[in-house]
């Protein structure tokens, strides 16, 4: 049976442990927030996020779609719903959100979590579990095999993330990373591709999550340093793209309006430092590009969030798609007039929506494709990728010809 209700707990800023924040109720069609009073008469309490939720007494229903999207945020995606249906068997199918919610693990991205107790916080899935438990558990969930009772516990560590390949949450001492592992469905080395593109994208100066490649079980996986937690115990507010857009996808569909032009003119009027967040942006889109990464959706992008203002996350998720032939588009337009093919010719004569003027927009890309080229090899030799797999990727996801039409 569906719960009805469920209670939001928040790490605030600085914060090592949570509070109650209010209570989440399913009406059917919609699922509403109202905060507590305690929450509200807290001198620390800030809006889990605005204009969604702001501080008020009383039932918030969702700006769009059926739940807050920052609530959403921190909940399952595909793999993880993957994750608590494998669990759930046979009832699975009658699940609702909140459900999906109070069934994932504690360790989901940002400082949210979701409890059945408005008293009592009991941290879900929070053991330490090795490295190659959880590669066996995603193993053996990819492939439909039952779990035995001694890797059942290591299920949560992948219920609580988002995305669609197989994940899990590895805390190593105080420091936690997102484990992704090869998928049985791989056609070309995903996990080394996506560690090359992020050391890359590294080395050319963006911002971007620290990574590592393992081999556990015969399977490559790759660590991926977490933002959104803090040196301690705490937590930081964190939301996506998709949120800030004010889009809401639970039919899949709604992520196809999000645009790098819209999230700019968030970023002009919300955002800490806008030029520096704008010429981030526009690099990121521009690498993107060059490393034949076009799944740069709006959940993968993201902004800590402090209560008034937002700060881009470093970034995260560039993986480079698999591709044939040369013709290819971004998942998210960069021009204000839809344009988003993968070329950055065309990315840079939109250069004016990130504050940018062509020569400084050309100066990044000439820079980014250098250091792309001259790093190659030495990136390649760290992820240990055969000669075959460096000529299939090169001139197909990085480089592509079509990138570098007319530039």
């Amino acid at each position: 049976m569906n719960p009805t209700e469920a209670f939001l707990w928040v790490w605030l800023p600085g914060a090592a442990e949570p509070v109650v924040a209010g209570r989440l109720t399913d009406r059917g069609s919609v699922v509403t927030f109202a905060y507590g009073r305690s929450y509200l008469e807290r001198p620390d309490a800030i809006a889990l996020y605005l204009p969604e939720l702001p501080l008020r007494r009383g039932e918030i229903t969702p700006i769009s779609g059926d739940i807050a999207g920052c609530i959403a945020d921190a909940g399952p995606d595909a793999w993880g719903r993957r994750v608590i249906e494998y669990q759930r068997i046979p009832e699975s199918a009658d699940l609702g959100t909140l459900a999906y919610l109070l069934a994932s693990g504690s360790s989901r991205f940002g400082a949210l979590d979701f409890q059945q107790s408005a008293t009592e916080y009991i941290p879900q899935g929070h053991e330490q579990v090795p490295l190659g438990e959880l590669a066996e558990v995603a193993d053996r969930i990819e492939n439909g095999v039952p779990l035995t009772p001694g890797l059942e516990r290591a299920l949560f560590h992948g219920s609580s993330m988002g995305g669609a390949r197989p994940k899990a949450v590895l805390a190593d001492g105080t420091q936690q990373m997102i484990a992704k592992f090869t998928s049985v469905t791989d056609s070309y080395p995903v996990v080394k591709a996506e560690f090359v593109a992020m050391e890359l994208a590294r080395r050319a100066g963006l911002n971007v999550a620290g990574v590592g490649l393992e081999s556990v079980l015969g399977r490559d996986v790759l660590l991926v340093n977490r933002f959104d937690r803090t040196d301690g115990e705490g937590r930081k507010m964190v939301v996506s793209a998709l949120t800030i857009l004010e889009l809401h996808d639970a039919d899949g569909m709604a992520g196809r309006y999000a645009t790098y032009a819209d999230l700019a003119f968030h970023v002009r009027s919300r955002f800490t430092d806008p030029d520096t967040t704008l010429r981030e942006l526009f690099a990121r889109i521009a690498f993107n590009i060059l490393v034949g990464n076009t799944d740069d959706h709006a959940r993968n992008h993201a902004a800590f969030w402090d209560g008034t203002q937002l700060a881009l996350t470093p970034a995260y998720d560039v993986c480079p798609q698999n591709r044939v032939g040369e013709e290819a588009a971004q998942a998210m337009a960069y021009g204000d007039d839809g344009d988003r093919l993968s070329q950055v010719a065309r990315c840079v004569a939109h250069s004016s929506i990130y504050h940018l003027t062509v020569a400084q927009a050309r100066e990044i890309v000439d820079q980014q494709i250098a250091v792309i080229i001259d790093e190659w090899s030495s990136v390649c030799d760290q992820a240990e990728l055969s000669a075959a797999d460096r000529d299939r990727l090169w001139g197909r996801q990085f480089l592509n010809p079509f990138a570098l039409y007319d530039y």
